[in-house]
Formats: C-alpha cells, sequence, structure tokens
C-alpha cells in the first residue's frame, strides 16, 4: 500500500493553516478579555477615587455617633448603620438556617423524582427574581399581615409586624434564600461520595454521615456562600422602601418591632438633596457601606480558610 507524497502534504498544510487559526483566535480573545477586565478595575477604581474625594470631608468617628440632622455638619449615619445591623442580623438568623436545612433535605433526603425536580428549578429561578418583586411580597404578607385574600392578622385579633426590624429582616430572608440555598446545595454536591460511602460502610446512620461527615466538609462553601447573600442583601434599597422603611430616624432600634431605617436608604435620602453638603455626606455613607462590605466578604474568606483548613484542605 502506497501513500501519495502531495495529498499528505495537502492535509499537512491545512491542518497548520487551520492551527494557525485557532491561535490567533485564541489570542484575540485573551486580548479581549483582558481589556474587559482592566475596563472593569478602572471603573471600579475612578468610582472609589470619587467617593473618596468626596467623602473623606466627613470620614470622622463622630459619623457614626450622630443622628440624622437637617445641618450637614451634625449629621451623622448612627441611626441608619445600626439599623443595617439589626436586619443583617435577623435576616442571617431566618435565612441560613432554614437555607442549609432546606439544602440538605434536596440534597441529602428528597427523592430524585419529577416533583424534587420543579421544586429545583423554581429555586433556582427564584434566585433571578428582582429584588423589589420581594419586597411586595414583604409588604402584602409581613406588613399588611395577608395574603390578598381571607382576613388579616389583624382582623384575628393578632398583632401584624408593622414596618419593623423583624419584617425587615423577613423581607431580606425571603430575597436571600434561594441564594442560600442553591450554594449550600452546590457545596454539599461538592462532598466527595466516598466520605458518605464510607460512613455508611461502619454503620452510620444517614442524619449522622450528614453531621458528622458531609456537613463539616461542605461547611466552607456554606459559609462563604450565605455571607455573600448578606453582602448582597446589606446593600439592598428597593424592598425595604416597599415595606415603608423610614428615610429619617433620630434613635436606633431597641427589639425587633421598632421602627428602622437602613445605610442605602440614608445614602439615597441624603444623594437626592440638592445641597453640595449632603452629597458629600452620603459619599461618606457609601464609604462606610463599602468597608461594611469589605469586612463581612473579609469575614467569608477567613471562616472559608479556618474551616478548610480544619477538615484537611
Amino acid at each position: 500500500m502506497t501513500t501519495d507524497p502531495s495529498g499528505t502534504s495537502f492535509r499537512s498544510n491545512l491542518f497548520n493553516v487551520k492551527l494557525g487559526r485557532r491561535h490567533l483566535t485564541g489570542s484575540i480573545f485573551g486580548v479581549v478579555a483582558l481589556l474587559g477586565a482592566l475596563v472593569g478595575v478602572a471603573v471600579l477604581i475612578i468610582m472609589l477615587v470619587e467617593v473618596w474625594r468626596d467623602g473623606i470631608r466627613y470620614f470622622r468617628l463622630e459619623f457614626l455617633d450622630l443622628f440624622p440632622s437637617r445641618k450637614p455638619d451634625q449629621a451623622g449615619f448612627k441611626s441608619a448603620f445600626w439599623g443595617s445591623l439589626w436586619v443583617i442580623g435577623t435576616t442571617a438568623m431566618i435565612a441560613f438556617p432554614v437555607g442549609v436545612s432546606a439544602a440538605i433535605y434536596l440534597e441529602e433526603y428528597a427523592p430524585k423524582n419529577w416533583v424534587t425536580k420543579i421544586l429545583q428549578t423554581n429555586i433556582s429561578n427564584l434566585a433571578g427574581v428582582p429584588s423589589i418583586v420581594y419586597g411586595l411580597l414583604g409588604l402584602q404578607i409581613f406588613v399588611r399581615g395577608t395574603i390578598g385574600v381571607g382576613p388579616s392578622l389583624e382582623d384575628l385579633g393578632l398583632n401584624d409586624f408593622g414596618r419593623s426590624v423583624l419584617t425587615g429582616g423577613l423581607t431580606l430572608a425571603l430575597l436571600i434564600l434561594p441564594v442560600v440555598i442553591v450554594a449550600s446545595q452546590e457545596s454539599l454536591r461538592a462532598v466527595p461520595p466516598s466520605i458518605r460511602e464510607a460512613s455508611y460502610g461502619i454503620g452510620a446512620t444517614r442524619w449522622q454521615t450528614v453531621r458528622h461527615h458531609v456537613l463539616p466538609e461542605a461547611l466552607p462553601g456554606v459559609m462563604t456562600g450565605t455571607i455573600l447573600a448578606l453582602s448582597r442583601a446589606i446593600g439592598e434599597t428597593a424592598p425595604l422602601i416597599a415595606i415603608g422603611a423610614l428615610t429619617f430616624i433620630a434613635f436606633t432600634p431597641e427589639h425587633l418591632l421598632d421602627d428602622f431605617t437602613v445605610m442605602p436608604i440614608q445614602i439615597y435620602n441624603w444623594a437626592a438633596r440638592p445641597q453640595h453638603d449632603f452629597q458629600d455626606l452620603a459619599a461618606t455613607g457609601i464609604m462606610v457601606l463599602l468597608i461594611a462590605l469589605l469586612v463581612m466578604n473579609a469575614i467569608a474568606v477567613s471562616l472559608r480558610y479556618r474551616f478548610g483548613h480544619g477538615n484537611g484542605r
């Protein structure tokens, strides 16, 4: 059997041409991706510089110890700062146990049938619903105390939550709950099946396997996903405006049924005023909010490293 030298040479040249095109396409894509990353970083740097330049004037410790005021030099962030802490703390206490429990059930206990698939699809879709929708849902259920049909809690002689810290925490918990569930599921799914099989092999029950082996391995990812979801919640404004959170409060909450305001709403209130001094105050509030977000992200990284290192990762 003989080969055609000319045919072999032709196929070799054609392969080299296509290979060169693929390398060129890959190089062009790499340059485009790099430019996209540089544009994003440049925009972020410009934003941070502008915020720093406008907000450094009022950036001092007294800013967190003063209440809002009509006079810019006497205005502070105390009520909004503590209101955000109360709301985010309430959100975490609700969303974390409910979201992790739902993820454990879906991954470890739920049968793999069409009902579970529909439930999983709906949870994934809820993660992309606009936040204002959750605000309207919280307004209807937690503020008005009804689902739109039937008697309300007030009609039944029960006190509704009103426009309180608890209402804000429940509304934001609904907002981030799909994200917490999906992130927890991915972390549980990443645990090697051999860990479960080894636990079952020595006679452990399903709950013992989940509690002592699966959940500790998945905990770094679960904590990271939860804290990043809370980082999103702390910057939300639309849902809290929808439930009627106040824009001016000269006190800090003392219990869950108190009125409240949060940092994004106070920033919006200052930024909407025509006076330049209040816009500088808004920039200072943005600096405080960014620092809070950085602290939350640092906690997420620290927890991931701590729990992951403890599990031998």
